[in-house]
């Protein structure tokens, strides 16, 4: 699984002009899906953003979690991030996971988050075409690949 985490103040998401899915201070995780991926990819990746410290604390240093601050997280799902760009200008999305695969395991992993203890998880509609707006804080973004913790 691959992610891309940004700290924001507000986020929402927006399919045919409607709000769909909206969080104030939190995570924004553009989340895709590898057809290698598994249970186990999305149960590590949860455990790290929901305790991914880079809120500050009352010393200005990035040091909190969403759990210690009461973050929401806006998770959208988004298969242009298994791209493979190794050839060519045109990406190929061959490792992109099926989506009915792909579905579930986003499913699974906004579950995980909150079994982390993630109060508030808000989402996109997987598959559509959505509008994502949001103000992102520092601006502070991490990429994340489970690849980094599980060797396939």
């Amino acid at each position: 699984m691959r992610a891309v985490i940004q700290r924001v103040s507000e986020a929402a998401v927006r399919v045919d002009g409607q709000v769909v899915g909206q969080i104030g201070k939190g995570f924004l995780v553009l989340l895709g899906v590898m057809e290698s991926d598994s249970l186990r990819e999305a149960d590590v990746l949860a455990g790290k953003i929901a305790r991914l410290r880079v809120f500050l604390d009352d010393a200005g240093k990035m040091n909190l979690s969403p759990l210690d601050i009461g973050g929401e997280v806006l998770v959208v799902s988004q298969f242009t991030l298994c791209a493979d760009i190794k050839k060519g200008n045109r990406p190929s999305f061959t490792p992109s996971a099926a989506p009915e695969k792909a579905d579930r395991l986003y499913e699974y992993f906004m579950t995980k988050l909150k079994d982390e203890g993630v109060k508030t998880v808000e989402h996109g509609v997987f598959g559509a075409d959505m509008k994502v707006s949001l103000l992102n804080d520092g601006p502070v973004t991490i990429c994340m690949d489970t690849d980094t913790w599980l060797k396939k």
